[in-house]
């Protein structure tokens, strides 16, 4: 009987230890995600923003803003596989001399073994005006030869907190001997 019943104890206490922390996690609720009302936030009526402006590519010189970090292999002739780091001007008209506005923030990467198309992941953060210390992000696929290339919009932050919608990217010059390039942003977005 002595046996019997350190036996139905022991399985007493093994079922009792395996189900109570069971019993303890159900009574801690824990939420990682909750609905919120938008006014707690504080968000402003919701609009659309068109932003018009240049980007420069620039490589060579005493300070390059774009540096490769990843050179690509030997056996690809287009140059699949190499990534730059950007830090690159912006400004309000084709000039690098004219008014800077923003500064493209990121890198681009060769991302296709048929066609020179990069994957552009950058931030536009500007520094003039209104939108000063606000910012843009964009990530997609930018197939360098075509007349017009669109990449979606992600993000932002500031005053352009919940951006989305599209950039379009329209080559303005580029330089065959050192690969420097001027690229025409038109970026239209919706945001609070």
């Amino acid at each position: 009987m002595a046996s019997t019943i350190s036996a139905f104890n022991i399985s007493t206490i093994a079922i009792l230890i395996f189900f109570m922390p069971i019993h303890v996690t159900c009574k801690q609720k824990h939420e990682f995600v909750k609905e919120i009302n938008k006014e707690a936030l504080e968000l402003r009526e919701e609009k659309l923003s068109h932003f018009r402006f240049f980007w420069h590519d620039i490589g060579t010189g005493i300070h390059p803003t774009s540096v490769t970090v990843v050179k690509p292999l030997p056996k690809f002739r287009n140059g699949f596989g190499f990534v730059n780091m950007i830090d690159n001007p912006v400004t309000i008209e084709s000039e690098l001399s004219s008014k800077l506005v923003a500064r493209a923030q990121g890198f681009y990467a060769s991302a296709s073994q048929a066609e020179l198309a990069l994957l552009m992941i950058m931030n536009f953060v500007f520094v003039e005006g209104k939108y000063n210390g606000s910012t843009i992000t964009l990530l997609g696929r930018n197939p360098v030869f075509h007349k017009v290339r669109e990449m979606p919009v992600i993000g932002g932050s500031g005053l352009l907190r919940f951006a989305r919608g599209y950039a379009q990217a329209r080559t303005h010059s580029f330089n065959l001997k050192t690969g420097e390039a001027t690229v025409e942003y038109n970026i239209y977005v919706t945001h609070y």
